[in-house]
Formats: C-alpha cells, sequence, structure tokens
C-alpha cells in the first residue's frame, strides 16, 4: 500500500488549521490505473483504512474504470452517479490523478462536506459566513467572539475593504503575497485569509457565484492562481440557474420605496423602460451613498454599515445594466408580479441563451460535471458544448436495495392547467389517506407552487392538518427553512409540505419514511422565459421537469439503511417518465421500468 496518501491524510488532519497547508497534490494519489483504482476503493483498499466511515461500493470502482478510459479522450466529462455512490471521494481521486483542481458546488452544504471528509480541499465562502473585524472593533466587540458578530450580521459583506477618504485598504484585510508566504498574522480578516489559502492550495472547493465572480471579473488579478490542471463542477444539473442568478435583474418593490421611484411611470413590459427603471434605482443608490459621505453626521460617527449595503444595491443594478446592453436581444423580462391587491411585487430579466457564459466559466484543460440527474443531449443543447467533445460515465445500478426506495405511479389524475377543480380534490383526497396509512411517521409532501401548498393543507383532514409544516426558503411565519426542518425533525409524526423541497435538503432515517409527489414539476409557463426557452431548445422543459423529479425521488434515502415509499400521484409526472427513457439516467431505471430492468439484469 503506497505510503504518501496515507502521510499526506495525516498531514491534513493534524496541521493546524490558521497556518497553510502544504501543497498535498505531488503524491496524493497513486496514478490512476484500474489496479490502482481498486487498491483505493476496494474493501480493504487506501480509503478504508483513511477514513473510518467508509463502505465499499461495487458501483464507485466500476464508475472510476469508466472516467480513467474517458479522461485519455475527451476534455469534458458527464458524470451521472446517483445518490450512494459517493461522488465526493471519486472528485478526489480524479483531483489527485490531476495534481491541481477545483471543486464548485451549489450549496454551503455539499463545501462542508467536502472539506470534512477530504481536509486538504481548502474552501472558499461568501463574505456573510465571516465576521468584519472593523466592524467587531466599531462595537466594541473581542475579535475572538466572531459568531456572535455572525449572528448580529457584524459581516464583511456589511463592511468596508477600501476607505474612500483615506484611500488606505481595511487595516485587518491580508495581502495575497504575504499569505502565501506564510506569513498570517491572528487578527488578518478571515474572509480573505480563507480566500487566499484558497487560491493558492493546489485544491480548492468554491460556491458557483464565488467561481463566477472570480472568472468574469478577477481573471487577470488571480491569473497565477487559476491554472489548476481539471475542474470539478458539482451538482452541475443546477449551472443554469446559478448563471443567471448571477448575471440576471431582479427589482423588488422594496427598491422602489428605498429609491422612491413611483413604478407607474415605467412600461414594465417593456424591456427598455425596465432598463431606464434600472438606471433610476442605480443613480439613486449612488446619490444616497455621495449624500450620506458628505454628511456631518457621517463625518463625526461613519456607518460604513449603510455605507456597503448601498455599494452593494448599486454595484448590482449597474452590473446588470452593462451585462444585459451587451447582449440585450438574449434576454429576457418576465412578466411583473403584482399581489391580489394589484400592488407591484417583483419583475426580472434573465438571459435565455446561457452559452456564452459557459465560454466565460468553463475553459479548464479538463472539466468533470458531476450529478445524480442530468443528460448529456438536453445538457449540450442547452450549454452549446459540443457533443462530440463531450463524454458521459452513467451508474448503471443505484447501491440502494431496490425495496428500501418503491416507487408506486398511482396516476389519480393527470394535473395540468386545465385541470378540474374536482381532479385537484381527488388528489388531495389520496394525500390524506396516505397520510392516514403513515399516520406514525414523519413525510414529504412536494407539489409544483405555493399556492398548491395552501389548497392542498385546506382540503385535508383536520387530523392531517395539524401534521403539516409548509416548508420554503422563505416563510410567511419569518422562519427559515432550516428551521422549520429542525421543527420537523422535533415532531413524532410531522409532513413537510412545499414547493422548493425538491432538492436541497436530506431527510435522513426517520425524518421522512414516505414522500408524496402530488404534481409534475414542470417549469411555470406563465413565466415568458419559459415558453421562449421551450420553443428554442426542445429538450429543455422535459429535462428541467425529468431533473427535479428525480431528485424529490431521492430526498429521504441519502444512506445505504434508509428506508421511504415514494407515490407519485400526478399521471402526468408517470408518463413524462415512460415517454422519454432516453432521458433517465440508468440508476433509476429499477424503480422506474421494473419489468424491462430485470431482462437488463438477465443479460
Amino acid at each position: 500500500m503506497p505510503k504518501t496518501l496515507l502521510e499526506n491524510l495525516n498531514a491534513a488532519n493534524s496541521i493546524n488549521h490558521t497556518k497553510i497547508r502544504p501543497p498535498l497534490h505531488k503524491n496524493l494519489l497513486p496514478k490512476l490505473t484500474r489496479e490502482s483504482i481498486t487498491s483505493i476503493l476496494s474493501k480493504n483498499g487506501i480509503l478504508s483504512k483513511s477514513f473510518p466511515e467508509f463502505e465499499f461500493r461495487k458501483q464507485q470502482i466500476e464508475m472510476a474504470f469508466e472516467i480513467t478510459d474517458s479522461i485519455t479522450s475527451q476534455k469534458n466529462i458527464i458524470i451521472e452517479a446517483g445518490t450512494g455512490i459517493g461522488k465526493s471521494l471519486i472528485a478526489a481521486s480524479i483531483a489527485g490523478y490531476f495534481g491541481s483542481s477545483f471543486v464548485v458546488t451549489a450549496s454551503k452544504h455539499l463545501q462542508d462536506q467536502y472539506t470534512k471528509d477530504m481536509p486538504w480541499f481548502k474552501p472558499n465562502k461568501g463574505m456573510p459566513n465571516f465576521a468584519c473585524h472593523k466592524m467587531m472593533e466599531k462595537h466594541g466587540i473581542d475579535l475572538t467572539e466572531t459568531d456572535f458578530a455572525v449572528q448580529n450580521k457584524w459581516t464583511c459583506d456589511m463592511g468596508t475593504c477600501f476607505d474612500k477618504k483615506t484611500k488606505k485598504e481595511c487595516k485587518y484585510k491580508p495581502k495575497l503575497s504575504e499569505v502565501a508566504e506564510g506569513k498570517i498574522k491572528p487578527d488578518d480578516c478571515l474572509y480573505y485569509l480563507q480566500k487566499y489559502q484558497s487560491l493558492i492550495s493546489s485544491h480548492s472547493i468554491w460556491n458557483y457565484a464565488s467561481y463566477f465572480q472570480m472568472m468574469k471579473y478577477q481573471k487577470e488579478k488571480y491569473a497565477q492562481y487559476l491554472n489548476k490542471k481539471v475542474a470539478i463542477f458539482d451538482e452541475a444539473h443546477r449551472i443554469e440557474d446559478q448563471i443567471i442568478q448571477f448575471v440576471g435583474i431582479d427589482i423588488y418593490e422594496r427598491n422602489l420605496t428605498e429609491c422612491k421611484i413611483d413604478v407607474e411611470n415605467y412600461n414594465l413590459e417593456d424591456i427598455d423602460d425596465v432598463m431606464k427603471l434600472s438606471d433610476g434605482l442605480s443613480e439613486s443608490y449612488a446619490r444616497q451613498i455621495s449624500n450620506l459621505e458628505d454628511s456631518s453626521a457621517f463625518a463625526q460617527n461613519p456607518d460604513y454599515e449603510v455605507v456597503q449595503t448601498l455599494e452593494n444595491k448599486y454595484k448590482k443594478y449597474a452590473e446588470a445594466r452593462s451585462e444585459i446592453y451587451s447582449n440585450k436581444e438574449n434576454f429576457i423580462l418576465n412578466k411583473p408580479y403584482f399581489d391580489e391587491g394589484g400592488k407591484f411585487r417583483s419583475l426580472s430579466v434573465k438571459p435565455l441563451d446561457i452559452s456564452k457564459y459557459v465560454s466565460t466559466f468553463f475553459e479548464h484543460p479538463v472539466q468533470i460535471f458531476m450529478s445524480a440527474t442530468i443528460d448529456k443531449e438536453s445538457f449540450c443543447e442547452n450549454t452549446g458544448f459540443d457533443p462530440g467533445i463531450v463524454e458521459i460515465v452513467d451508474t448503471q445500478v443505484s447501491p440502494f436495495p431496490i425495496e428500501n426506495r418503491k416507487v408506486e405511479f398511482t396516476d389519480v389524475k393527470r394535473l395540468s392547467y386545465s385541470s378540474t377543480r374536482n381532479d385537484e380534490l381527488l388528489v388531495i383526497k389520496k394525500i390524506d389517506e396516505i397520510m392516514t396509512k403513515y399516520s406514525d411517521k414523519k413525510g414529504l409532501i412536494v407539489t409544483s407552487s405555493k399556492s398548491r401548498c395552501f389548497e392542498i393543507l385546506e382540503n385535508l383532514s383536520e387530523e392531517n392538518k395539524k401534521r403539516i409544516r409548509i416548508c420554503h426558503s422563505f416563510n410567511t411565519n419569518g422562519k427559515t427553512q432550516d428551521q422549520v426542518v429542525q421543527e420537523h425533525a422535533d415532531s413524532t409524526n410531522g409532513v413537510l409540505l412545499s414547493s422548493s423541497l425538491w432538492e436541497g435538503v436530506d431527510l435522513k432515517e426517520d425524518l421522512s419514511r414516505f414522500q408524496i409527489i402530488a404534481k409534475a414539476p414542470y417549469p411555470m409557463l406563465s413565466e415568458t422565459r419559459t415558453k421562449i426557452k421551450m420553443q428554442k431548445y426542445p429538450l429543455w422543459y422535459k429535462a428541467q421537469a425529468i431533473m427535479k423529479l428525480l431528485q424529490g425521488f431521492g430526498r429521504s434515502i441519502r444512506d445505504y439503511g434508509d428506508w421511504a415509499d415514494t407515490y407519485v400521484l400526478d399521471s402526468a409526472a408517470h408518463e413524462l417518465l415512460l415517454m422519454n427513457r432516453k432521458m433517465i439516467p440508468h440508476a433509476y431505471h429499477d424503480i422506474i421500468f421494473p419489468s424491462s430492468f430485470k431482462e437488463f439484469l438477465g443479460n
């Protein structure tokens, strides 16, 4: 057994996190061959002796074999690996093989998972995760009380790194060159410290927003640190959403209130007029900044928090204007949203074709795109990648026992925009029956919209109503998603009801023993962008719904010992899967196409 891996693992775990870890890429893993893969991932292999919680997965070895073969012939590789395969260990093996890597994820949770399991990956997290030392000093808080500062939102995104009057950088901000040399001071800004450590490390892990920001605006500044040999994009099915969040624009009612702008002066269905509205917002925020900094009150007691907040808003609208006008024909103005009283609430401008940004963000020598639910044909159509230079590696069989993840297609009714009220009530009646069947168990119900959530709740039996917790990213009661999920965990037989928990939450063990898919999760046809996108990219609409549906299947089964019964009530969901078999990852075929899967096993 090679000693180098174990030595590096031990070193990575023993080194104090306040110091720069030495590069680990030189001998992190032996050369990727079939023999070395087996020595790493087998029952008695290197990883089993390095990680106490390591579980042998036959599918992991088989997939690693395919990846090894693909790397020699292709620059872009899609890894379609179902839940339980262990994508993070596969990513670590690939990173070690190439010697240097970026890993990019859509969630902080996954970043934490990577760095916990593989401490040689250095994370770069966003400013809201770190206390601003300047603000702590202003409030008389000891610099060690970082948790207290974060709780009070005295964070780096609210602070000011550059003083316009003195023309000086924040005294707590370290220099990249000093960090690279290991010259670290106890009071260094924790945000920049971890960012610089991530940049200089052979292996680093970023979220999509930070990675896009760097690749678009800071590529020249950090050029010498961006020459990593492989980039691994986890949760790759979310790339489009991440891009449109990064380059698009949202205008909310609160923005108009802050800037004293009357929305009735603008035609909200004309993109040029909406851009004038955006210009008005950026100009107003610029004036507010200038007036504040010129005031005598600010001179006596400078409030950098307010300044930073205003600068962030100004920057958002100014950058969006530049982006949209550089390629205006590619941006789609969605219809504005008004509440029931006719009051304006929000509108958005989003890019239609994301391929322009793909060429900016995805340009490494080798690129790996990982997801449990991704289809090569639709992925290439949407991103602009040439299918001829993209290889797909697909898990053939799920590592989880089929009896633990049963799916029953009840096909109560086909729900669509033409559905009747009676159709909806029949589906809700079935939901009520299933909840009663699992009266002593926790569960999950997912549907297509917030309005449908409230419709379901209203028409359940009184006993089952008491079990429901509606859960979204933002909830009417002010509670966060994490808070609602924790309340659910503390309950005896609670049931989460949501239109957003198709992904992004893991309901392990007894947190969910049954899950109900009430409505197929098609993109909203009421959005202008959705309608145009369907016409230009024929596969996109179906691919989005399939991806979300399959993500929903996996919410309650995260480990080998987990089990949950899944019920699909909308016949449109079943029809979608049956008619688009080629777009379904093989790891799901045993529960969706059981008869043909048995034939596959026989062959």
